[in-house]
């Protein structure tokens, strides 16, 4: 299959039949022949993994929130350590914005860049504060204008927090299993690959078309001594599968 190309893109109109209309961004033009490719991975990934669902352990958007920020270059299992304790301390966003970093830093140490993520998660939860009287934004703008949030973070908490497809959260799992299953071309940048996956895929699967991404890049599909020629997705759909056979 050759990969769809992010130089051709399709205007989004009130015509367009795909839900797309409304975003602000433009997406590739794909033929009938690639989604009904991605439409078979999609069903696959949803029968092996029924129970596939955001990693982050949270109560809140604003947990979620924080649990996606301290999550950049981390692991979720490191954050699900961390979090309990400090959403026990730090019930409300109100509850950040009048404390300090330095009282969030010992909450959150055993974090990769616990510093300036201690700073993020204050300046972030003070602004929803003061600027949108405590709420968790639902827009993606709203969400980008806050330290430590970008388009990755918004994309998680609208879609799991709210129900909002957006766009798809691309990590580091669903940017390599994209480029091996030849969803977007081996040389795209992580936004490219995002509206690659966009295009191919319907909007209401979005968020959970990342959910199955990661589990099957967790379990199956690794950045190093993969299960690729042993299973049964990898071999029928994974470039780099099919190289080795």
């Amino acid at each position: 299959m050759t990969p769809p190309a992010v130089t051709t893109t399709e205007v989004l109109t009130p015509t367009n039949p795909r839900g797309l209309r409304d975003l602000p961004i433009e997406i590739p033009k794909i033929d009938a022949a690639e989604k009904r490719r991605a439409k078979r991975i999609l069903d696959a990934l949803t029968e092996r993994y029924p129970d596939a669902t955001c990693a982050l352990t949270y109560t809140t958007p604003h947990e979620l929130l924080i649990a996606t920020i301290l999550s950049a270059q981390c692991t979720d299992v490191a954050v699900n350590k961390a979090t309990p304790a400090l959403f026990k301390a730090f019930r409300k966003p109100s509850d950040y914005a009048a404390s300090s970093p330095k009282a969030i830093e010992p909450y959150v140490k055993s974090l990769n860049f616990f510093r300036n993520k201690a700073k993020a998660v204050h300046a972030s939860m003070t602004a929803i504060v003061e600027e949108h009287g405590g709420k968790t934004p639902q827009t993606m703008d709203e969400l980008l204008a806050l330290r430590g949030v970008a388009r990755k973070t918004a994309n998680v908490v609208l879609g799991n927090a709210f129900g909002i497809n957006n766009g798809v959260v691309v990590d580091t799992h669903v940017n390599r299993i994209s480029k091996r299953f030849d969803l977007a071309p081996e040389d795209a940048k992580i936004p490219e690959v995002e509206r690659c996956l966009m295009a191919l895929f319907p909007r209401d699967r979005w968020t959970h078309l990342s959910h199955l991404l990661i589990f099957h890049g967790r379990q199956v599909c690794k950045a190093r001594n993969g299960l690729c020629a042993e299973d049964a997705i990898c071999k029928r759909y994974c470039s780099n599968s099919k190289a080795q056979s």
